[in-house]
């Protein structure tokens, strides 16, 4: 376990995990906000998980974190900080399976990375990127303390570029 919240703990992703990865990272609102990760079946996403995720824990001391009910311990999301290739500062980022949206568990998850951010990475600013129209990162973005920067290159089209100070 990283992180306990009043209602979820955010934890490291493993392999046990694959079934859920696969369900949310194939939903139709992770690929059209996030991208397509070529993730097809379970084999593909238990590699996901080494080579993605896990390798990020191991590389840069931080990741996403399997986000789950205290209550049922039921995998709903993800949620942590990600170093992308191009960008100086890690951006925090989130994704929920749509049965536990607008529930508050987006906005809940990501103030406790932030405060961990701060915290025990000692880091100083934070950033976010969010598609040019999805309104529901940027309101979770905004709600959270980010302010808009400026647009940035994406992979396949242009994005928006938040950050905080910590």
């Amino acid at each position: 376990m990283i992180l306990k919240t009043d209602h979820l703990i955010l934890r490291y992703a493993n392999v046990q995990d694959a079934k859920f990865i696969l369900d949310l990272i194939n939903s139709p609102e992770f690929i059209q906000n996030i991208g397509d990760r070529k993730v097809h079946n379970l084999a593909d996403s238990e590699q996901y998980i080494l080579n993605r995720m896990v390798a990020g824990y191991n590389k840069w001391g931080f990741g996403s974190y399997i986000v789950e009910s205290q209550e049922t311990q039921i995998p709903m999301g993800l949620c942590g900080l990600v170093q992308r290739e191009g960008l100086e500062l890690p951006d925090i980022g989130f994704a929920f399976l749509r049965p536990y949206w607008h529930k508050g568990y987006a906005l809940e998850s990501s103030l406790a990375v932030l405060q961990y951010a701060k915290e025990k990475l000692n880091l100083h600013r934070v950033l976010g990127i969010t598609k040019l129209d999805n309104q529901p990162s940027i309101r979770l973005l905004e709600k959270l303390g980010l302010k808009f920067e400026k647009i940035v290159p994406g992979v396949s089209e242009p994005n928006r570029l938040f950050s905080i100070d910590l």
